[in-house]
């Protein structure tokens, strides 16, 4: 879709304001004018009438084009009911949009965020790795018991993922090997210190980055190694003969 001319859409968008809230004079506007899809966005990103938002969404063949109605969702004015009632015609990215969208209500982007997931299964591997650079918190903690190394890569440098949630996943008793060891190649979570906890603790860490996280525990931590269930007899070893003796100057809870 190419932009619109600036000074079509400054035309329409002094049209737009003088038909205010008339639902009337605003279908006039729409059929005189007859706007191309980029130029309608372009007014849509712009302040308008409510009227002219709900004119917009119900008017052919506007309101069967995706990129029109996704406009009409991510605007500050849009009504809830009419944006929850749109959402089912939007594709995958334009819903992670709303759901990343702070103007837009509360509910209308944890709609967004579940549509979302619905739509997970159907996604390309390049589409879910895209979308694991931007998702939001609920739809991350649905990626991150994905098994896709590239998927998994992608998400640990999503700044909207929580430590919180990371731990969770990592302590899941069906943890993909593909996030442990994307996990420990990651500068931002390796050095972690309740992930280094984590990694130690989880029976399905390989042996040898289980034992790596050892030297950096404190010993409080180092005995909870111990005395953990599943953990593997050689980790737990090492773990009780690091406990054994003084504290590492490194074991700080960073």
């Amino acid at each position: 879709m190419r932009p619109a001319e600036p000074a079509a859409a400054d035309t329409l968008h002094a049209e737009v304001l003088r038909a205010g809230e008339s639902k009337g004079a605003q279908r006039d506007l729409l059929d005189r004018f007859q706007p191309d899809d980029a130029l309608l966005v372009s007014v849509l990103r712009r302040a308008v009438p409510v009227r002219f938002l709900e004119v917009v969404a119900g008017t052919k063949p506007w309101s069967e084009r995706t990129s029109v109605v996704a406009a009409v969702v991510l605007h500050a004015k849009s009504p809830r009911g009419l944006s929850l009632r749109l959402l089912p015609q939007l594709f995958w990215r334009q819903l992670a949009d709303v759901a990343t969208a702070p103007q837009v209500p509360a509910g209308v982007r944890v709609k967004a965020e579940a549509d979302l997931k619905e739509q997970l299964r159907d996604l390309r591997l390049g589409e879910r790795v895209t979308l694991a650079r931007l998702a939001t918190p609920p739809v991350i903690q649905r990626l991150l018991v994905e098994g896709e190394p590239k998927v998994l890569e992608a998400l640990l440098d999503n700044p909207r993922l929580r430590e919180e949630d990371l731990l969770v996943a990592v302590r899941r008793h069906d943890v993909p090997l593909a996030l442990l060891d994307a996990v420990v190649a990651s500068p931002r979570w390796a050095a972690k210190y309740a992930v280094r906890v984590e990694l130690a603790l989880q029976p399905k860490t390989p042996l040898s980055l289980a034992l790596l996280q050892l030297s950096s525990l404190v010993k409080r931590d180092l005995r909870r190694v111990v005395e953990a269930p599943g953990v593997r007899l050689l980790v737990r070893a090492a773990a009780a003969r690091l406990a054994e003796g003084p504290e590492t100057p490194q074991g700080s809870e960073t």
